[in-house]
Order: structure tokens, then sequence, then C-alpha cells
């Protein structure tokens, strides 16, 4: 089972490199950049990353990091560093990373605020800031269902309803873009760039 989800996940993380790298095409065979990815998990996705660019996971949990170690190991890549780490109270030095990239993590972390603050810190002036998330829908009948299942969601550890305008007002976001992706178009991806 695990092959049959590999590819996905590879194909659709290299789509999202590509929006990072402004879809020049360049950065998916070659890119000589440092790279700070958020909630590297069990490596799945993090195996798509080119060869050349230096990437550091961080994951809150061991086992996950753990997996993605043997993964890296059994796929022969050396181009990962592997922390666990808390987002919202990031180990590493101040404008260090190029990209800082937080998929799927700001509606499960306690205080995403703190987490894309953290982002900020990390991220070299003129990088970017980018995480891919699930907002509430600006469709009013979705969002209404949104809000309606989002306590039971948060037993699951997952925000429902958390609100895109409001998120980037809150953390003093200006974005350069915002991009519906994936399928269903339900997921933004936001890109800042650190002035």
């Amino acid at each position: 089972m695990e092959r049959f989800w590999e590819k996905p996940i590879e194909s659709l993380d290299r789509a999202q490199w590509e929006a990072l790298c402004d879809g020049c095409g360049v950065c998916v065979d070659s890119c000589p950049t440092d790279v700070l990815r958020m909630d590297a998990a069990s490596g799945k996705a993090v195996v798509a990353y080119p060869r050349d660019c230096h990437v550091t996971g961080i994951d809150f949990s061991a086992p996950m990091l753990e997996k993605a170690r043997a993964r890296f190991a059994r796929k022969g890549i050396t181009n990962v560093r592997l922390h666990e780490m808390d987002a919202a109270a990031l180990k590493l030095a101040d404008d260090t990373f190029d990209i800082v990239y937080a998929p799927y993590v700001i509606s499960v972390v306690p205080d995403p605020i703190a987490v894309v603050h953290e982002m900020f810190r990390v991220c070299r002036p003129g990088g970017r800031v980018v995480f891919l998330n699930h907002f509430r829908s600006d469709n009013p009948v979705l969002a209404r269902v949104e809000r309606a299942i989002a306590p039971f969601a948060l037993h699951l550890g997952f925000k429902s309803d958390l609100d895109l305008p409001a998120f980037l007002a809150q953390a003093e976001l200006e974005p350069e873009s915002i991009e519906k992706v994936n399928i269903p178009r339900m997921w933004s991806l936001v890109t800042c760039v650190k002035r």
C-alpha cells in the first residue's frame, strides 16, 4: 500500500514545489537553496525535493521522523536534515532559509500566529514563506457546514473553520499570492516574501 500512495504524494508535492519557485521549472531539477519543510512527517513528500537542494525538515513527532530517516536511507537521500521541533518555537537561527514551507500545518497547531512569526524569523530577507492549508470557504453554504463541524474537527486536532482574511490580518501578512490548489480546490497556497 505504501508504494501506491508514495507516487501521488511525490507528484503533488512536485507541483507545489514548482509554485514555490515561481513556476520557472528550473527548481524542479536543480535548486541550490536552503529550504525549511515544516511537518516533515514520514518523509513521503520530502523525497520529491531536488537532490541539490538543502532541506531541513522538522516535525513534532519523533516516531514520524524515524520513519522519514528510514525512508531516506532506503532511497539514498542525503540532502535532508531532520529535527524534532515545535513549529511555534523553532530552535533555528534567524535569516537561515530561502524558502520556509508549511503544508497542512496552520490549522493543526495550537498557535498558528506564533508559527507564522517563527517562519518569518528563520526566513532570509527576500526569501519566501509559503503555507498550504484549508481555510473556511467563501461559499456561505460550505462555510456554514465548516462552522457546524468545527467543534468535532477540533477534537481531531484540526480547525475546519479557520478564516483566511482574519488570519492574515492577525498575523500581519501581506501575501504576494493566494492560489487555490489541489482537488477539490479547497486548499490555499499562500506565498509571502520577507522584506
